[in-house]
């Protein structure tokens, strides 16, 4: 099989030589339009984390199952009312329940699953978006939701997205302002707001 050409992820244009170099620019795309199907995916199996094993399979569904048992226990406190009067806790009832349902299914029947991927540094993604929604949460009713939602949006893009500053900061007050408009201006809804 002749050697596959590395090609950066993302695609767009790269340069040929390392950097300080005055080497033409090569678009990737044009490298990746000349491969192959099979050496395409080649490429991709070698650029993939290693596998997780079993047992990080089996952790991640018991999180997931206690995540969800948890939330069920929440929802509960909360009412849950009928389908016809809903109370609060009824839609999130029924998305914890699909959680535990769907924890069991992959700890039972897909412990088998090999497309599982070992936990790196980029796992922790994931968790410190779950942590800064938790405290755009808890600081909304305290000082509004613009400059949570603003400081959210940077974090997510900034540094989970990897974007560039120019557009983390335009696109973070672009969706701040449309949730202004639509939430607080349009819907007049109670939506805690500075503003």
């Amino acid at each position: 099989m002749p050697a596959t050409p590395a090609v950066p992820a993302g695609g767009g244009r790269r340069s040929a030589a390392p950097s300080g170099g005055d080497a033409p620019l090569v678009d990737t795309d044009d490298v990746l339009a000349d491969l192959t199907p099979e050496q395409l995916a080649a490429q991709w199996e070698d650029e993939k984390p290693p596998a997780a094993g079993a047992l990080a399979s089996a952790a991640s569904s018991l999180v997931v199952i206690g995540v969800g048992i948890g939330a069920v226990v929440l929802s509960i406190a909360m009412g849950l009312g009928t389908p016809a009067a809903p109370q609060p806790g009824l839609w999130p009832f029924m998305i914890s329940c699909v959680m535990v349902v769907l924890g069991l299914f992959q700890l039972i029947i897909g412990r088998h699953n090999r497309d599982a991927e070992k936990f790196t540094r980029m796992s922790l993604a994931p968790l410190t978006g779950l942590v800064t929604l938790a405290a755009m949460v808890a600081l909304m009713p305290v000082i509004g939701f613009e400059l949570p939602a603003l400081v959210l949006s940077i974090i997510w893009m900034r540094f989970l997205g990897g974007e560039t500053w120019r557009s983390t900061l335009l696109v973070s007050a672009i969706v701040v302002a449309a949730f202004y408009g639509i939430f607080v201006l349009a819907l007049n809804t109670s939506i805690p707001h500075l503003f």
